[in-house]
């Protein structure tokens, strides 16, 4: 009977389990199909900045025969690389984070290697936990930003990161985190957003050559190029939040359906001790009234 009790105990543990894996799935899609909105939306914007980055460019190195710029110098011999690795602040989301934190590792390991000295600036409480448990030093660390993503965050936390490169502490800088690619799939995405490629912003069709910008075409250009740099980083915590829902979404499908098999199981295991205990008394009656004649 005690068997039959802990089965029981068993099976109403797993429903209520059930039922919490299924009402998170619900919530991690709701949030998905908002992410997902405010990422299209964001999408106008980036390609309107782009499109006046590549004329402004052109501009430039057309009256200097020479794009000489900050932003645009090689990275070919960095000395100095600084790593932005963004994960969730929350688990239960399969194997999200791990794969991030072992792309950061496996890119960290690989830039030491050719000489270079890696710097990690690292959002997301499951980050900051893993390469604190390692005794990896972290020159930043923010928690609450990847799953609240603000666009003033970002553009806050960017700063400091671009004076650092302007100020020569660091050569390149390049953003690693899960990306969003569609409801069953996420995909690492490692971006080297310092210094910027000059053959990405390529002029497609006008030139602004014959147009007089005040105040004048180096200042515009750093100033559009500080607010590409801040979309990017906006950008990256939304894609890294949309994947992260829909990981979320997978993982507790997973689990709700691995639930609903375990009651099945469970079931059939409490039908069989009962039949068992029943059987047994069966005996036991029949044993006793044989005794007795």
């Amino acid at each position: 009977m005690a068997n039959l009790k802990d089965i029981k105990r068993k099976i109403k543990s797993v429903k209520g389990t059930q039922k919490t894996t299924r009402a998170m799935k619900l919530v991690s899609s709701a949030k998905l199909r908002r992410a997902e909105q405010v990422a299209k939306a964001s999408k106008a914007y980036a390609l309107k900045i782009t499109e006046m980055i590549e004329e402004i460019s052109a501009n430039l190195a057309k009256s200097q025969e020479n794009l000489d710029h900050p932003f645009f110098k090689s990275a070919k011999n960095a000395k100095v690389v600084d790593i932005i690795a963004i994960t969730s602040d929350k688990g239960l989301c399969g194997a999200f984070n791990s794969q991030t934190i072992k792309k950061v590792e496996q890119l960290k390991a690989k830039l030491e290697a050719n000489g270079a000295k890696v710097r990690l600036r690292v959002i997301g409480k499951k980050a900051i936990g893993y390469f604190k448990f390692k005794n990896i030093e972290m020159i930043n660390q923010i928690e609450g930003l990847s799953s609240a993503p603000s666009y003033d965050k970002a553009a806050e936390f960017i700063k400091e990161v671009v004076e650092s490169y302007l100020n020569g502490e660091t050569d390149r800088v390049i953003i690693v985190h899960n990306g969003y690619v569609n409801m069953i799939t996420q995909k690492v995405k490692v971006d080297n957003i310092l210094p910027l490629d000059p053959s990405e912003f390529t002029p497609k069709a006008v030139s602004t050559s014959e147009l007089e910008l005040e105040p004048d075409d180096d200042t515009i250009l750093e100033a559009l190029v500080n607010r590409y740099l801040e979309y990017i980083m906006y950008y990256s915590l939304i894609d890294s939040l949309a994947a992260e829902h829909s990981a979320r979404m997978q993982a507790m499908d997973m689990a709700t359906n691995n639930a609903k098999e375990m009651v099945k199981t469970l079931t059939v295991a409490y039908n069989k001790a009962r039949q068992e205990a029943i059987t047994t008394e069966l005996i036991e009656i029949i044993s006793g009234v044989e005794s007795m004649k």
